[in-house]
């Protein structure tokens, strides 16, 4: 501020620009006001205590998804052969990290709710409409990509017609950037459900676990039937057995690319590359934090849950994606059904229809679960005005969002409709990684915040903070001083609680760590053998990179944390944030640049939506009304009178 402030002798122009800076900070303001509330005492009946058990079942029962029976298909055939088994590893770390973030995240607030309201109440209106955009992103691709494995699997139990009529049909005419044929089918199942859900079905408990014990079932008779017609040969095959098979397959354009062969066939950035689409089988291990409030003891059994749920999930994706490699030369996969052609492939016919029918049973119940979310997130953003109120419309006999409900039904139909199920997982990722690394950046940033108080009192407190930046006087500070106490508290803060300054230098460090991160991301995304292999120019910037973020983030460990005790802390802070930011992002950099596009594109309509609506309808912007008449007479009182110097 001290640079908006000019001396009276030129009043004349000196009150524009500082109207137009303290419009600025208004403006600011707004971007990161909190929403303020209190938990709500609901007349709700209660329910049972969930203990770790409960919490690791529910957590399986949400994890384990159409990624375990499609995407498998088509990562081992296309991206990273026999190795997918490594890229399950690597997506399970990234959940892990993220996992642990989340947990510490959920405890900032003491009662249910979703990462949304977590972001608005201790980061503020962007942050928390960034979050939300995204989840809805994420949970309506979730499930146009549900509808359309079950779409692929059932076309392929029946032999293939509807691809073979639609595609011929269609084909000619659809751009290269979306599916092959419009699949009415997935489409006509969403709208299916999405009406059921309008008609107020809700999720039935005995029904999901009917469904979990059916995917349960299945995928221990796949791994079994591996162990048995397994062939460990498929893990090392050569030029010769690809050409072998060439020569015996009726169809040569049925096989995928050889790439070198063996267990790697498509090097590292095939692994990591399928690493970044296998993070979407692990998406759901998150709603354990939304049964915080549920758990007798959550500091234990929510990070413990978390940890065990990534754990089973990934030794189920390694069951499964092994077997499949072990059963099948990994080019000789049938991506759109994959287990039910592999028990075909080792003479085991029969199987692949309980397989295939077990399979569409799970899904048509992932599918209708996915779709519950989405209204929920929808309504909820539109009740606080970040989305049109229209959306938040109830219906008046079922008391469902029926707005929110049918809008998202239609927009994830559309994408089962036009997008193939690759593009749609690409996408789906895209949106987690980047909800979990924000996760990860609030959590590395609210631990150094100063202990804050998110009741309904503190909006007076913070007017009454906001007083002294508008009434401090250029003229009495001291730049020199200041500069050189600010640039020794990076190192030795002087005091041993967070204070305003070093949550600033804290929340400016974190910022720049996460430029640094994606440069470091990006060059070794890029051009990872030449940072490796030597290369003078590649190799200097990538350590240069590497002491930059070590210093920073050395200066972020030298600074207080809140000791306001939390229910679950984040170890290894400010490492472990840190390296799942760095994970996260690197990651995202393995992402084409036609799934880009389509990002780019939502977050513009999603920015368009909240800086020409909802910035202006916030419920908190109405309750910043309030308030103003009283407290600008306050400052104004204390404001120094520019015409008497």
């Amino acid at each position: 501020m001290a640079l908006c402030l000019v001396s009276s002798a030129d009043h004349s122009s000196s009150t524009p620009s500082r109207m137009r800076c303290q419009e600025l900070r208004q403006f600011g303001q707004k971007l990161v006001r909190r929403r303020l509330l209190e938990p709500t005492n609901d007349s709700k009946s209660p329910t049972a205590p969930l203990n770790t058990l409960k919490l690791v079942a529910f957590g399986v029962a949400s994890t384990l998804g159409a990624g375990v029976y499609i995407l498998v298909g088509e990562v081992a055939m296309f991206i990273a052969g026999p190795a997918i088994i490594i890229s399950f590893l690597v997506a399970a770390v990234s959940s892990v990290l993220s996992g642990l973030c989340y947990a510490e995240f959920g405890t900032q607030v003491s009662w249910t709710g979703s990462a949304y309201l977590y972001s608005y109440i201790s980061m503020g209106e962007l942050w928390a409409f960034i979050t939300a955009w995204n989840l809805i992103l994420s949970y309506v691709i979730g499930t146009g990509s549900v509808a359309r494995a079950w779409s692929i699997a059932f076309d392929s139990l029946i032999g293939n017609h509807i691809f073979q009529a639609l595609e011929g049909t269609f084909s000619p005419y659809m751009p290269y950037y979306l599916a092959k044929y419009p699949d009415f089918l997935a489409l006509s199942l969403v709208l299916l459900l999405t009406g059921v859900l309008v008609l107020g079905v809700r999720e039935s408990v005995l029904v999901g676990k009917i469904s979990t014990g059916i995917n349960l079932l299945v995928l221990s008779f796949i791994i079994l039937s591996g162990f048995i017609k397994g062939d460990l040969h498929n893990w090392k095959l050569t030029e010769q057995d690809y050409t072998l098979n060439t020569s015996e397959s009726g169809d040569i354009y049925s096989l995928g690319p050889l790439g070198s062969g063996g267990f790697v066939p498509f090097d590292y950035d095939g692994i990591l590359h399928g690493a970044a689409l296998c993070f979407y089988s692990f998406v759901g291990f998150d709603d354990i934090v939304t049964k915080g409030e549920e758990a007798p003891n959550p500091h234990r059994s929510i990070p413990i849950s978390i940890m065990s749920t990534v754990f089973i999930c990934f030794l189920a994706y390694f069951g499964v994606s092994a077997t499949l490699t072990l059963m099948v030369p990994y080019y000789q996969i049938q991506p759109d059904s994959p287990f039910p052609q592999a028990f075909l492939h080792v003479g085991w016919g029969p199987a692949r229809y309980v397989v295939a029918v077990g399979i569409l049973c799970f899904l048509l119940y992932r599918l209708q679960s996915s779709l519950f979310p989405v209204p929920q997130v929808i309504q909820e953003m539109a009740e606080d005005g970040l989305l049109f109120r229209g959306l938040a419309r109830t219906h008046a006999r079922m008391k469902t969002p029926i707005m929110a409900t049918v809008s998202s039904g239609i927009l994830a139909g559309i994408m089962a409709l036009l997008f193939e199920f690759s593009n749609l997982v690409d996408l789906m990722s895209i949106g987690h990684l980047l909800v979990y690394s924000l996760v990860a950046f609030f959590v590395l940033v609210l631990r150094y915040q100063p202990d804050c108080n998110l009741s309904k009192n503190e909006k007076i407190e913070d007017k009454i903070q906001m007083m002294p930046l508008v009434k401090e006087n250029p003229l009495d500070s001291e730049p020199e001083a200041g500069s050189s106490k600010t640039l020794k508290s990076l190192w030795l803060p002087v005091s041993t609680t967070p204070t305003q300054k070093s949550a600033q230098i804290v929340y400016g460090c974190a910022f720049l760590l996460v430029l640094l991160l994606i440069i470091l991301s990006l060059v070794l995304a890029q051009w990872p053998s030449q940072v490796f292999s030597g290369d003078p120019v590649l190799t200097t910037v990538a350590v240069l990179l590497l002491l930059l973020i070590t210093g920073v983030m050395a200066i972020i460990w030298r600074q207080p944390q809140d000791p306001t005790p939390l229910h679950f802390k984040v170890p290894a802070l400010p490492v472990l944030p840190l390296v799942s930011i760095f994970v996260n992002i690197y990651l995202l950099m393995q992402m084409n640049t036609g799934t880009w596009v389509l990002f780019g594109i939502w977050m513009v309509i999603g920015f368009a939506i909240y800086f020409g609506y909802g910035i202006r309808h916030s419920l908190e912007e109405n309750n910043d009304q309030q308030p103003p008449d009283s407290t600008s007479q306050m400052l104004d009182q204390n404001m120094p009178n520019d015409e008497s110097g």
